[in-house]
């Protein structure tokens, strides 16, 4: 028999399983129950309202890439783009794959919850994005990287990785969305390289992603 304090745990993998999957509205604190195998009147017992199952399951989902999120130095400036950017990619599409539910809830919360959707991304992904907008703007000024807007540089391999995937699948004939993870790294890699580099700055000695990863 599970113990008292194994409860929460048990309503939140629940609640994330089904919100994921159903979104907000297309799920009640009575499929959070079923699924938790307890009762009702049990969920609220540690949850006073449906949306604080959300928030609560939420930041579970964010908790599980914060061990991800020490991969990209915040120091990491001194290194040149064909480095950073495949560790950057890889970051990404590694949080995409391995925690596709984080994704998903993070689409609900902005879509369906709002209220504190924001504040929440703000505080657990607010961090990377500002060091890698910070990293582009370095690079701009160096020379390194195209005159662009970092914040909008910063969103658009975000939603390379993120949101990609799924409209490739509308494209006849495009094949991203079935790439291994090594793959995938050395496809975006590419493009963003070759899109943000000056011509005469792109290096002809760019390391393999593999090799990027663990320089």
């Amino acid at each position: 028999m599970a113990r008292k304090s194994d409860v929460p745990a048990r309503i939140i993998r629940a609640a994330v399983a089904l919100f994921s999957r159903q979104g907000y509205h297309g799920t009640s604190t009575r499929d959070i129950a079923r699924l938790a195998d307890v009762s009702e009147v049990t969920v609220y017992r540690y949850f006073e309202h449906k949306e604080d199952i959300f928030w609560s399951a939420l930041a579970s989902c964010f908790s599980t890439i914060k061990p991800r999120l020490g991969l990209l130095n915040p120091n990491f400036d001194a290194d040149p783009p064909e480095i950073i950017l495949p560790r950057i990619l890889s970051l990404l599409i590694d949080t995409a794959n391995f925690s596709p539910d984080l994704v998903r809830m993070v689409a609900v919360a902005f879509v369906e919850v709002r209220g504190k959707a924001e504040e929440a991304c703000r505080e657990h992904l607010g961090p990377l994005f500002t060091s890698i907008a910070h990293y582009l703007e370095a690079n701009v000024e160096r020379g390194k990287i195209r005159n662009l807007n970092p914040a909008i540089m910063t969103a658009g391999i975000a939603l390379t990785v993120f949101v990609q995937p799924e409209l490739s699948n509308l494209i006849d004939g495009c094949t991203l969305s079935k790439l291994d993870s090594r793959k995938a790294v050395e496809a975006y890699s590419a493009f963003w390289l070759g899109a943000l580099m000056p011509s005469q700055e792109r290096s002809t000695t760019t390391l393999p992603p593999d090799e990027a990863l663990t320089a």
